[in-house]
C-alpha cells in the first residue's frame, strides 16, 4: 500500500506541475528525512559512454563477486564501519541520446583492451538488464518540446525509476560530454525569469548539462556533476538547488593528472621548495579527445584543470594545453614539467609521465560518489558537500586543493555522517518498538 500511496502523490504532483508550469514538481516525502541510506538509485546522464558503462560493468562485477572494489575508496578499511549503501544496493539507470547500448559500449571497449571480453561475456545479460533503465535525454538539436517540458520529462523519468525500483533515494551524477563555457544571460539571475524563459518553445536558454541539472532539482534528487560544463554554475539554478534541500557535489572528477598534482604540489610546499612553473600537456583519444579538440569546449576543462595548481603553487606559472590524438582511443596520456627553486637559488627539475584508461579511473570514483551521497542524503545534508572536494578538480563549497588534507576532511566528514545516520536508526527502531513517533 505504501508503494501505491506514493504512486498517487507522484501522479499529483505531474497533473499540478501542469496545469501551473512554473511550479516545481516534488517527489514523495519519502525521499526526505533522517533514515538510513538502504537502497540508492545511480541515474547517469550520459549512461551509455565509456565512463558510465566501465561503472556499470565495475558495480556489476564486484556484486557477482568477479572483481575486487580496487580502487574504491569507499572500500577501504577506514571506511567500514560507516553505515554506506552497499554495492549491492545500487542499481543503474540514466539518461542518454546514444542508441547504442551498454553492452555494446562494453564490447567496443573490449576492442580498445579496457574491459576482458571473459568479463564482459560473463556480465552481458546484466549490462543488457542495466540498459533497459536507460530513458532518451535531452537533445537540443532535435525540437518540439520547451526546454521546461524537457526537464519535467527528464524528472518523471528520475521519478518514475525511484517508484519502480521502490528506492530509498536517488543520485543523479552527469558524465557526459564536456561542454563549452556559456555566455552570461540576464535570466541567469533570476528564478522566476529563468523559469519563465524555459516556458519558451522558441528558446534554449540552458546548455543540456544546465538542463539535466534542473530535471535533478524538481525530481529532488542528490546531483553530481563529474563534468567541468555549466551544468549548477547558474545563480538562478544553484539558488533554486538551495532552496529545494538538494544535496550537490562537483565538479569535475579529478581523475589522474591533476590528481598527481594535488599530492605532489604539497609535498613540494612542505619542503620548503617554490615553484617557479608547472607546465603540462593531455594528449587524449576516444570521444573525450574529439570533444576536447573544439577550443570552445576545452576552454572550461583547461580552467577547471589549472584552478587547483595555481592555488597550491601560489600562482607560479602553469601553461597547459591538450590535444586529441585519435590513434590512443581510451587511454590518456599526461606529461608535466616542473621547475622548482632550492636552497641558494638552485634549481630542481621533476618530469612526470601518465598513462591510463581515464575511465578506468572515473568509474570506481562514480561508485564511491554514489554511495557517499546516499549516505549524504540519508544523514540530512542539504547544499553542497565540501567534503567531496576530494574527488573533484575544481570543488564546490570547498577551497582546499591539497590531497591528503581533502582525504581527512571525506573520511572525518564519513564518520560524523555515518554516527548520525547510525543515530536515527536507532532511534527510529526505538520509537517502533515503543509506539512512540512512529510513522
Amino acid at each position: 500500500m505504501k508503494l501505491i500511496r506514493h504512486q498517487r502523490e507522484e501522479k499529483g504532483v505531474r497533473l499540478s506541475t501542469e496545469s501551473n508550469p512554473n511550479q516545481v514538481p516534488s517527489p514523495s516525502e519519502q525521499s526526505r528525512g533522517h533514515s538510513a541510506a538502504g537502497h540508492v538509485g545511480l541515474w547517469l546522464i550520459g549512461a551509455r559512454g565509456s565512463v558510465a558503462t566501465t561503472a556499470a560493468t565495475g558495480l556489476a562485477a564486484i556484486r557477482t563477486g568477479l572483481a575486487p572494489a580496487t580502487g574504491c575508496v569507499t572500500s577501504q578499511d577506514g571506511f567500514s564501519s560507516i553505515p554506506l549503501p552497499k554495492f549491492s544496493d545500487l542499481i543503474i539507470g540514466g539518461h542518454d541520446i546514444s542508441d547504442v547500448s551498454i553492452a555494446k559500449r562494453a564490447e567496443y571497449l573490449v576492442g580498445a583492451g579496457m574491459l576482458s571480453q571473459h568479463l564482459v561475456n560473463a556480465l552481458y545479460e546484466e549490462l543488457e538488464e542495466t540498459d533497459s533503465r536507460i530513458r532518451p535525454g535531452y537533445d537540443p538539436s532535435c525540437r518540439g518540446e520547451s526546454q521546461a517540458e524537457a526537464a519535467r520529462r527528464l524528472a518523471n523519468d528520475i521519478n518514475e525509476f525511484k517508484i519502480s525500483h521502490s528506492l530509498d533515494r536517488v543520485v543523479v551524477i552527469d558524465v557526459s560530454s564536456t561542454e563549452a563555457p556559456i555566455d552570461y544571460l540576464p535570466e541567469f539571475d533570476d528564478i522566476g525569469l529563468l523559469l519563465a524563459a524555459l516556458e519558451d518553445p522558441s528558446r534554449d536558454i540552458l546548455p543540456p548539462s544546465s538542463l539535466s541539472a534542473y530535471a535533478s532539482i524538481l525530481a529532488e534528487a542528490s546531483y553530481i556533476c563529474f563534468t567541468p560544463s555549466p551544468s549548477l554554475n547558474i545563480p538562478a539554478l544553484r539558488q533554486l538547488a538551495a532552496e529545494r534541500g538538494v544535496p550537490t557535489a562537483g565538479q569535475d572528477g579529478k581523475t589522474g593528472q591533476t590528481w598527481l598534482r594535488s599530492v605532489l604540489a604539497p609535498g613540494l610546499a612542505a619542503r620548503g621548495l617554490k615553484v617557479l612553473s608547472w607546465s603540462g600537456a593531455n594528449l587524449l583519444g576516444g570521444g573525450d579527445g574529439a570533444t576536447l579538440a573544439d577550443p570552445q569546449a576545452v576552454a572550461g576543462k583547461l580552467q577547471s584543470k589549472n584552478r587547483g595548481l595555481q592555488s597550491l603553487t601560489n600562482g607560479a606559472t602553469t601553461p597547459l594545453h591538450i590535444d586529441n590524438v585519435p590513434d590512443l582511443g581510451e587511454t590518456k596520456v599526461a606529461w608535466d614539467h616542473i621547475n622548482v627553486e632550492g636552497f641558494l637559488g638552485s634549481r630542481v627539475t621533476l618530469q612526470t609521465t601518465w598513462s591510463a584508461y581515464d575511465s578506468m579511473l572515473a568509474a570506481p570514483m562514480i561508485l564511491d560518489l554514489a554511495r557517499l551521497m546516499g549516505l549524504a542524503d540519508a544523514s540530512g545534508h542539504r547544499g553542497p558537500v565540501g567534503e567531496f572536494g576530494f574527488f573533484f578538480k575544481d570543488p564546490w563549497g570547498s577551497d582546499e586543493h591539497s590531497f591528503a588534507e581533502q582525504s581527512r576532511r571525506l573520511l572525518e566528514w564519513a564518520r560524523e555522517a555515518g554516527t548520525h545516520v547510525a543515530l536515527e536508526r536507532t532511534n527510529e527502531k526505538d520509537a517502533t518498538q515503543y509506539g512512540v513517533g512512529a510513522r
